[in-house]
């Protein structure tokens, strides 16, 4: 059990000390902006991901309504299901009010259940 618990040991350092020489040092991890290591990477370039805001919170933002079928069909992917909100960026109370709008739009035909490739 002894030798069991040593090797353990034993690797875990190798392990710690192989993920700092991948890491860098902190002046190295700093300098590039956090550890470079696990920044999204884009043909070898690191790119800037811009956080989604939702588009019906600022102040000109159309209203959920569900007989904008217009606006509507821009959540709607082409197969016919409703886009999920970290793809949208609508935040949660706006996608469950988007939802709502879409099924109600289904039901009275403005909207179709399956998209049209499929009739």
């Amino acid at each position: 059990m002894a030798r069991y618990n040593a090797e353990r040991k034993a690797r875990a350092e190798a392990d710690s000390k192989a993920n700092e020489a991948a890491a860098g040092s902190t002046e190295q991890r700093n300098e590039k902006g956090g550890n470079a290591q696990y920044k999204p990477r884009l043909l070898g370039r690191t790119y800037f991901q811009r956080k989604k805001s939702c588009p019906f919170s600022h102040d000109r933002a159309p209203k959920i309504d569900y007989k904008d079928v217009k606006l509507l069909t821009r959540f709607v992917s082409d197969y016919g299901k409703i886009m999920p909100a970290h793809i949208s960026g609508v935040s949660h109370r706006k996608q469950r009010e988007l939802a709502k709008a879409i099924k109600r739009a289904r039901m009275i035909a403005l909207l179709p259940f399956a998209p049209s490739h499929y009739e």
